[in-house]
């Protein structure tokens, strides 16, 4: 809550939550119940799923659900929508309830998605004369978001906006924003091609002190390859951790999913991987082991970016 009103506050665009289950260190279990409350207590930016995960859900429910954020704070609301079981195999057979997986049906229920949003339920369609209340004149703003290229033709073909996950996938995304932005189609949904790229950043007062910190997130990821999951180490537990050859190899293959420096440095490297991806716009995520260097790290970037 501290964090989006200060991102509303500083200049941010956009605040978006995840949707994780069943994973220690991660508190956002409910994406949509968390956009209603941080919409009611900002004013300005725009308030989202980072995202959604679908293929748990009807389609009607989720549009339900958002139209209903968009009645209540009209033009602030963005669903983003998630291919990510969002948890391991257990914990999606658990949010199914015994329904077998059925990944096949993405695209079906994304086409159904984007008609109830919109009101075009095609005559003929098994949902036709069903609409998704409330009936308002506006629509949340609809993104794919992926880390490879097929949610990118998915978002192309819906004429919907596509963001490209670097902080997951830190090669070839710059080929699949482009792919995207070509195959784009026009809809009701969107006239032409948005997308944004997410990139971990951490900023703080000097090179150093911003590399001492951004341990923390080193040593996290390597555990997760590791199948460890857990809150965020310290950086005085960084630092005292017993690092392998191997372990040494990821961290630098990690780091290039991460920008992390003083103002200066961030600054110049996000310009240069906006450039990079050809976005205007580019989400960042930032993972700290103290709430307070978090949020000082969001008010220099802020700062740096000219926000």
């Amino acid at each position: 809550m501290e964090l989006a009103q200060a991102a509303d506050r500083l200049g941010y665009t956009r605040f978006w939550v995840a949707e994780h289950h069943s994973t220690p260190g991660i508190a956002s279990s409910s994406p949509e119940v968390l956009v209603a409350a941080l919409a009611a207590r900002t004013s300005r930016i725009r308030i989202g799923s980072g995202g959604v995960l679908l293929s748990h859900y009807s389609a009607l429910k989720v549009a339900e659900q958002f139209r209903t954020l968009e009645a209540l704070y009209p033009g602030r609301i963005d669903l983003g929508i998630g291919r990510a079981p969002g948890g391991m195999p257990r914990t999606a057979a658990a949010l199914r309830d015994g329904r077998p997986d059925a990944p096949e049906r993405f695209p079906e229920q994304l086409g159904e998605l984007a008609c109830f949003l919109t009101d075009t339920v095609p005559t003929g369609h098994r949902h036709e004369g069903i609409s998704a209340v409330p009936l308002i004149d506006s629509a949340p703003q609809l993104w794919l978001l992926g880390s490879t290229d097929r949610s990118a033709q998915f978002a192309a073909g819906l004429g919907a906006a596509f963001a490209f996950a670097h902080f997951i996938n830190g090669s070839g995304g710059e080929s699949v924003v482009q792919s995207y932005k070509r195959s784009f189609r026009p809809s009701a949904l969107g006239a032409v091609p948005e997308a944004s790229a997410a990139v971990y950043v951490l900023c703080a007062d000097t090179d150093e002190e911003a590399g001492r910190l951004a341990a923390s997130a080193d040593l996290q990821l390597l555990r997760q390859e590791k199948g460890e999951f857990g809150d965020v180490p310290s950086p005085a537990e960084a630092a005292a951790y017993p690092y392998g050859k191997w372990d040494g190899l990821r961290i630098a293959e990690n780091r290039k999913r991460m920008i992390v420096g003083g103002p200066e440095t961030v600054r110049n490297r996000l310009l240069a991987f906006s450039r990079q991806y050809g976005v205007g716009e580019v989400i960042v995520v930032t993972t700290a082991y103290e709430f307070g260097a978090r949020l000082r790290s969001y008010e220099l970037l802020a700062q740096a970016m000219r926000l």
